[in-house]
């Protein structure tokens, strides 16, 4: 659990980075190059051949959905939501990760169900506002299909990474993010002018801050993690960043939040992280 806890962490300091830093700059560059800084992170320790070609076209498949997919469809909905509403509309990723891995476990642990429910209630107190854009059917859609990706990554990765003895994780995750990098790069083809991008030396900095530790460092923590815990505990941390993000901007970045609901938020997540914990024991 330790490792989700570090990267909720490191996540919470980037929301604000990227609104303060990166405005203006066309979103799926940004995270082609998160991802290609993130790939390039781990080449060292890359060791394509040490897997089977069918093990790494699974494992790059998972990062292109969880991480290149994700990615192209979080950006897409930003053409129908405000930035409240994307991140309001992020909540639901833990319904959809219970979900999946019961599906596959063909059971839903009852404890584990109430803890997904607490902690998307959590998220709600603190982000939920009324006075949806008009066009935020569609908005909300795509970032259903967002969350769906980032769901199914996850619990792909802890379900299958037990299967691969040959490497390490670290050695493995180049996979991932070399699918991830893909997939963006395919829809950047589409959406980005690559004659217009052109950051300034901050927002470089930025990118590569980004890239190396949010995206390299935390996906792969994150991953590490899910390996480590239950699917309930999983679920949970999806939702336990948000109340962080919104701490470290308070506190950090100087903007303002209802405490009484940021205290809210707090302990609805806190106890249904209690509740996922009782559902059953951590992995080894």
């Amino acid at each position: 659990m330790s490792y989700l806890v570090a990267v909720s962490l490191l996540w919470a300091f980037s929301f604000g980075l990227i609104k303060d830093r990166l405005a203006g700059l066309d979103a799926t560059a940004v995270a082609a190059l998160r991802l290609l800084f993130a790939l390039l992170v781990f080449l060292p320790v890359f060791r394509p051949r040490r897997i089977p070609p069918r093990t790494a076209v699974t494992f790059a498949a998972i990062g292109a959905v969880q991480f290149g997919l994700m990615y192209v469809l979080y950006l897409a909905a930003f053409r129908y939501l405000q930035s409240f509403e994307i991140a309001m509309f992020t909540i639901f990723t833990p319904i959809y990760v219970i979900l999946l891995d019961g599906a596959l476990a063909r059971r839903l642990p009852v404890n584990a169900i109430l803890a997904v429910l607490l902690a998307v209630v959590g998220a709600a107190v603190l982000q939920w506002r009324s006075g949806v854009s008009p066009s935020g059917q569609i908005g909300f859609l795509l970032m259903q299909a967002s969350n769906l990706c980032f769901a199914a990554g996850q619990v792909a990765y802890q379900r299958l990474r037990p299967t691969v003895t040959q490497t390490t994780d670290a050695g493995l995750f180049g996979w991932l993010y070399l699918g991830g990098l893909l997939a963006t790069l395919l829809a950047s083809l589409a959406t980005t002018e690559w004659a217009d991008f052109r950051p300034d030396s901050s927002q470089w900095l930025t990118l590569l801050y980004l890239g190396i530790f949010a995206s390299g460092l935390g996906f792969f923590g994150w991953n590490l993690g899910a390996t480590k815990v239950t699917a309930g505990t999983l679920a949970v941390f999806n939702n336990l960043k948000i109340p962080l993000a919104v701490t470290v901007s308070l506190l950090v970045f100087g903007e303002s939040t209802d405490p009484v609901r940021l205290i809210l938020s707090s302990a609805c997540l806190l106890a249904a992280l209690f509740l996922a914990q009782r559902s059953s024991p951590e992995r080894s």
